[in-house]
């Protein structure tokens, strides 16, 4: 028997979540078998949760039968009991037809990220995630980010009106909005981290009902990336604040020189590691080599 979206919403609320890339040939191409490998490596390391084709593995560069594939792999080569999220997004009749993708794709649950380009009103959006609740027996969870930024009245609203609202997972960063809307729905849904990188932000955000994150870095040093979210879910602050100061920022710092470096610098990393996961698709762009050497240098302190 499947677990329900509460059942898989609590499982991912107890750890870290893996985000994983997508892996693809030199020329772009999905490519599948080294994709399933890293899965299963992901999930022997102790993750919570793997979400597939999310914005680390470069949704908005897939098209919508890839997304269906890189799930399926996902699922496949995840085990059974790990929970397998996926992705739904673009305008809402997209975004259903994804959901109903993720039925057929085995996933256990839904991350709905953002409409594609347009701006909506609190309206909108409502009715935008409505239309993917009902879609879908999955637990769907709310990506708050861009041009999706959900009030505590609307987040409320739904919770009430749709069971398979699940969670809610951050990457706006507004202190205030992620205070009204724990405040009013409190341990009705899971709270994500999600902003970018998810490691700078976890301390604080713990006090705000965020128990776990999203973490990009897991694809490279995930026994790092175990120790940290350990260390943030104990009270390890000295160990927090040490990692911080000595690896996490100068890493920000790399990332915040280029547009898109979230992506490029974690498949840079994949390939320092020795588990090359292709290039990124356009419109994402390479971190130039002495980048990726000062990114090398920067991992070696971690791994």
């Amino acid at each position: 028997m499947s677990p329900s979206p509460q059942e898989v919403a609590a499982r991912l609320g107890s750890g870290l979540l893996s985000f994983p890339v997508t892996h693809f040939t030199a020329d772009g191409a999905l490519n599948e078998a080294p994709y399933r490998d890293h899965v299963a490596w992901l999930a022997s390391e102790g993750a919570a949760g793997l979400f597939a084709a999310g914005g680390t593995g470069e949704f908005f560069s897939l098209g919508l039968d890839e997304v269906e594939r890189v799930v399926v792999a996902a699922r496949d080569a995840a085990p059974a009991d790990l929970p397998v999220i996926a992705p739904s997004g673009y305008g809402t009749s997209i975004a259903v037809e994804l959901a109903q993708a993720a039925d057929r794709a085995g996933a256990d649950g839904i991350l709905l990220l953002p409409p594609y380009l347009t701006e909506a009103g609190q309206r909108g959006l409502e009715e935008h995630a409505r239309a993917v609740c009902r879609a879908t027996d999955l637990g769907v969870i709310l990506y708050n980010r861009a041009n999706a930024h959900y009030d505590a009245d609307t987040v409320a609203r739904l919770a009430e009106d749709c069971p398979n609202l699940v969670g809610f997972k951050d990457g706006v960063g507004d202190i205030e909005q992620m205070t009204r809307i724990y405040s009013r729905l409190g341990d009705r849904l899971i709270y994500v981290g999600g902003l970018p990188t998810a490691e700078m932000y976890a301390l604080p955000y713990l006090s705000l009902g965020l128990s776990t994150y999203s973490s990009a870095l897991y694809n490279v040093v995930p026994q790092w990336a175990m120790d940290f979210y350990r260390a943030v879910r104990s009270g390890d602050t000295a160990h927090v604040f040490g990692q911080l100061e000595d690896f996490v920022i100068p890493y920000c710092d790399l990332r915040n020189r280029g547009a898109g470096y979230a992506v490029s610098i974690i498949k840079a990393g994949m390939r320092v590691i020795g588990r090359d996961a292709g290039p990124v698709r356009s419109p994402l762009t390479e971190l130039s080599e002495s980048e990726s050497g000062q990114l090398a240098s920067l991992l070696e302190q971690v791994r």
